[in-house]
């Protein structure tokens, strides 16, 4: 792990924003004192509903039972899970043994499950037998000392006491490690301690907007911000927990009715899927679409604009799995700083910006570091810096924005191209409901910008005349006008819903080859 400045330790203690308080004690104090919330999946495939006293139960008889199979605190206990009843379970037993959670996406395959084992270890693993397209493969996890399977065997898991207590464990050491979502070629082992972790989860729940206790969580609690969202905040606050184990919007539509449940932001896509299908009635839905916390993906300022004609109050953060909450805008900030930027840094975070405006950042939800000391080393500086690899400018009130990655830049001929410029111009386009812009191999100028697009529903894919036509009428300058044009009805998406941009660069790569 990384090693911390000790000035600021102590200034994070000082604080009050690091504690000493573990994970599961955070747990156990927040379900004690709402142990009547509701808790309820919905799902065709395995519904679930009952309160946070029953789900709490199940988790401490599953602790009694890991705790006879020997897990002990500081051992790792994977899952890998849809948004189900025995997610929280998993994740809510590990934390009362003092164990290291490790969440893993419910739709990684073979190869990601495979690696994320070999790097971490765990001294347990529960896992779904089925699950859509992902199903139980016994090889993959056959160096784990204890595995339950939900649909098959993980009630022999459950103790016939529940375990009672909490273990102690060291704030400063391993809580959770979360792994990356798919954007590079292997999953980065993120590593949260306890405190790094309880003030992600603090910090973020007094930043909510009013009136959205009963919102319905689709984001995969194999992934951070799902996990958080699930598992912690609706805890702390004493708020009713309901989970969807897949992202239906016609589904979600029809609960904001029958449930009173809301939706309140997430990756753009989110609310536009939610926007454009044909269930949607602003009198019915928008009543439970109030705020929109968009972050997580590029949040392209002609969805912002979009939401907030509509009367829906949007606001824009920054982060990553590896520093969660870097910026973001209250929702009682001017509209043009939350509609047009990613807010301001948050408390206690500091940021600043390298000589070609890459984005520095420190505070205390900064992970502690990688499975991968040689990750740990290239990313972290020696002053407690985190090098988070995107480019942004500060404005001269000290709000963010995003203007691209490092590694999100097309270089066409020796002209750099922005690929969000380009993706924000085609949004702008009647019917376009989403725009990736990628690199594609040129024999000629070496990369050249390809654009692949989302329409709207009924809606025809644009011909590479009309795209021309309105980037023209836009004023983009020709250089930067995609030289292909593609068109799909989704994209390859992380378990948090952002668009894998390598997996368009291999496709039409091949594409090309094959040309």
């Amino acid at each position: 792990m990384r090693t911390i400045p000790e000035a600021l330790v102590k200034r994070y203690e000082a604080e009050g924003w690091w504690t000493r308080e573990s994970l599961g004690e955070m747990l156990a104090r927040g379900l004690a004192a709402a142990p009547d919330a509701v808790f309820r999946v919905h799902s065709s495939a395995r519904p679930w509903s009952g309160t946070l006293r029953d789900v709490e139960r199940i988790a401490r008889r599953l602790a009694a039972g890991l705790r006879a199979r020997g897990v002990r605190p500081g051992d790792a206990v994977a899952f890998q899970l849809p948004n189900w009843m025995e997610a929280a379970a998993v994740f809510w037993a590990s934390a009362f043994l003092g164990a290291t959670v490790v969440p893993i996406v419910h739709f990684y395959g073979r190869k990601e499950v495979g690696y994320i084992l070999k790097a971490v270890r765990p001294r347990a693993f529960v896992t779904a037998e089925r699950f859509g397209r992902m199903e139980f493969e016994p090889g993959v996890c056959a160096d784990v000392p204890v595995v339950g399977v939900v649909g098959r065997d993980f009630e022999d898991l459950l103790a016939a006491d529940p375990w009672p207590d909490v273990a102690a464990a060291d704030p400063a050491g391993p809580a959770v490690i979360a792994f990356t979502s798919g954007t590079t070629r292997d999953p980065k082992g993120v590593v949260h301690s306890h405190r790094t972790l309880g003030y992600e989860t603090r910090q973020l729940s007094e930043r909510y907007p009013p009136d959205i206790a009963r919102q319905i969580i689709s984001a995969p609690v194999g992934h951070f911000i799902g996990m958080i969202s699930a598992f912690l905040i609706p805890v702390l606050r004493g708020w009713s927990i309901n989970l969807a184990d897949v992202w239906d919007p016609a589904r979600v539509l029809a609960l904001m009715e029958s449930d009173g449940l809301t939706v309140c932001g997430g990756v753009p896509y989110y609310m536009t899927s939610l926007l454009d299908h044909p269930d949607f009635t602003p009198e019915h839905h928008l009543p439970h679409m109030r705020f929109a916390g968009l972050g997580g993906a590029a949040v392209p300022v002609a969805v912002t604009t979009r939401l907030a004609e509509l009367g829906i109050t949007v606001y824009r953060s920054y982060g990553s799995t590896e520093h969660p909450s870097i910026t973001g805008s209250a929702v009682t900030a001017p509209e043009a700083k939350r509609l047009h930027t990613d807010g301001e840094a948050l408390p206690g975070v500091e940021i600043r910006l390298g000589e070609d405006g890459e984005i520095f950042s420190r505070g205390p939800d900064l992970c502690i570091g990688y499975t991968d000391p040689e990750l740990t080393e290239r990313a972290f500086d020696e002053d407690g810096w985190y090098r988070t690899g995107d480019i942004g400018v500060l404005d001269e009130d000290g709000y963010l924005t995003i203007t691209d990655r490092k590694s999100d830049i097309i270089i066409r001929g020796g002209e750099n191209i922005s690929a969000l410029e380009v993706e924000e111009a085609l949004l702008a386009m009647p019917g376009v409901a989403e725009a990736a812009v990628v690199a594609a191999p040129d024999e000629r100028l070496g990369e050249r910008a390809a654009a692949v697009v989302r329409t709207r529903p009924d809606v025809p894919a644009p011909t590479i005349e009309e795209m021309r036509a309105h980037l023209e009428r836009v004023g983009l300058g020709r250089q930067k006008w995609p030289e292909e044009l593609h068109a799909v009805e989704d994209f390859p998406r992380t378990a948090s819903g952002k668009v894998q941009k390598f997996l368009l660069r291999r496709d039409i790569a091949m594409r090309a080859r094959r040309e």
